[in-house]
């Protein structure tokens, strides 16, 4: 930075300034006034002149000055009075203020310092003291125009990072509203059973997907899907598993198929996890995975195939009010290169219910940080056994509430519940 023009004796010292430094000059004396100004002048300084304190001050309101000489001892409006006054006037940098004066009793000094002054100088003023001081007054300015400078970067920044969080506020707001789009209908009714769902996602984006699908006239799909991580990312993988999982064409949904036949069928529950797991590792190749489960449910005899990868067991509640978590856990979805999965099998009696929910549930801690976990769920659905299902899963959501201690859930909470009704017999010498 450039600044005063200094002596090859002042080499070393580093100007604070891209301007010269600025310093007002005030004494009642214009014969002190011109020898102070000639020196800081030949020094390379700035200078200003006033004669009285009143004249001072108004010029301290009109421009800024880095440091100030006053005389001490002035008519009217004295240095000490200049010097509080000019401590009360609004500006942004800091002025370095010296007094000049010819009292050296340490109560005085006392006084002048609790009153703003930041050094003193004896009269007559001695050339070499003068230039030490003036430099210390340049060094303690200099660091405070650096504060001044950095608390504008700062803010600026800060400025800026209240804008570009807004913008992605508002682009969250929407993806939550789309992601939500994504469960179409919070209750389906198929003829021999019912769908609720259950969506609420920790932030306004979650990983977790929860749906079903129709795969003929007589069999549909119901699956729970938690993505791993949180935020945007998992929600992108969530609307594309979304699409994979719609009840589009069957050379869309990839558990879909055409038979030997030429009719609408599906793949089974294992060889859906297998597909799912080769497309992860081999086509997309991203570094998340997620856990599934993913059920297959016959609508005229209740029975149901279905694969456990690595997500919580599914919950049988049948129509007495016991209950039985299936499956044996399994491996993630897109974790390991050709993983296998296996298929389980039950029966559903109509007013038996399967529920399929994500970790965001068992996983749910309380206050001193205790898992709800399996046996904790099955014990909180056995308060509400006895509600139909879109009040126990509203009843389901109040008590993880009540556990967690009335905070945010740390993840999303989701689940699919199917309530089994049984397809009503066909006419004599018909079919479904």
């Amino acid at each position: 930075m450039s600044s005063a023009t200094i002596h090859p004796q002042d080499q070393g010292f580093t100007p604070f300034l891209q301007r010269r430094v600025r310093v007002l000059v005030v004494d009642d004396s214009r014969a002190q006034r011109r020898i102070l100004s000639m020196q800081l002048q030949r020094w390379g300084y700035e200078v200003t002149e006033a004669e009285t304190g009143d004249a001072a001050l108004l010029l301290c309101q009109a421009q800024v000055f880095d440091i100030i000489l006053s005389d001490w001892v002035m008519p009217g409006m004295t240095g000490l009075d200049l010097c509080q006054a000019f401590r009360a006037l609004p500006r942004e940098g800091y002025g370095y203020f010296i007094l000049l004066t010819s009292k050296s009793e340490k109560t005085e000094i006392a006084v002048g310092l609790e009153n703003g002054a930041d050094d003193f100088l004896t009269k007559p003023v001695n050339s070499d003291e003068l230039r030490a001081r003036l430099r210390a007054g340049e060094r303690i300015v200099s660091m405070q125009q650096e504060l001044v400078e950095k608390n504008h970067l700062v803010g600026s920044t800060l400025d800026k990072l209240q804008k570009l969080y807004d913008l992605l506020d508002r682009d969250l707001i929407e993806a939550h509203k789309l992601q939500q789009a994504l469960v179409r209908d919070r209750m389906r009714d198929f003829g021999g059973g019912v769908v609720h769902v259950l969506l609420r996602p920790s932030g306004h984006v979650g990983g977790d997907l929860v749906g079903s699908f129709v795969i003929d006239r007589r069999r549909i799909a119901i699956f729970s899907v938690d993505v791993s991580g949180h935020g945007v990312a998992s929600g992108m993988m969530t609307a594309r598993l979304a699409g994979l999982f719609s009840d589009g064409p069957s050379d869309q949904n990839i558990a879909l198929t055409i038979n030997a036949y030429g009719q609408r069928d599906s793949w089974p529950p294992e060889i859906v996890a297998i597909r799912l797991n080769r497309m992860m590792i081999e086509e997309m190749q991203v570094d998340q995975y997620f856990t599934m489960a993913y059920a297959d449910i016959n609508l005229e005899t209740g029975h149901v195939d279905f694969v456990q990868a690595g997500h919580p067991h599914p919950i049988v509640i049948r129509s007495d009010g016991r209950m039985e978590q299936l499956g044996n856990g399994g491996l993630p979805i897109g974790l390991i290169a050709g993983a296998s999965y296996d298929r389980y099998t039950t029966t559903l009696a109509a007013g038996d219910r399967l529920f399929l929910t994500s970790d965001g549930i068992t996983e749910c801690p309380d206050p001193e940080g205790n898992e709800l976990g399996g046996e904790g769920l099955l014990r909180m659905l056995g308060q509400s056994v006895a509600l139909p299902s879109a009040k126990l899963l509203e009843a389901l959501t109040w008590d993880l509430s009540a556990f967690s201690g009335g905070r945010d859930f740390p993840d999303d909470v989701s689940g699919v519940l199917f309530d089994y009704t049984g397809l009503p017999a066909p006419p004599r010498g018909g079919a479904i």
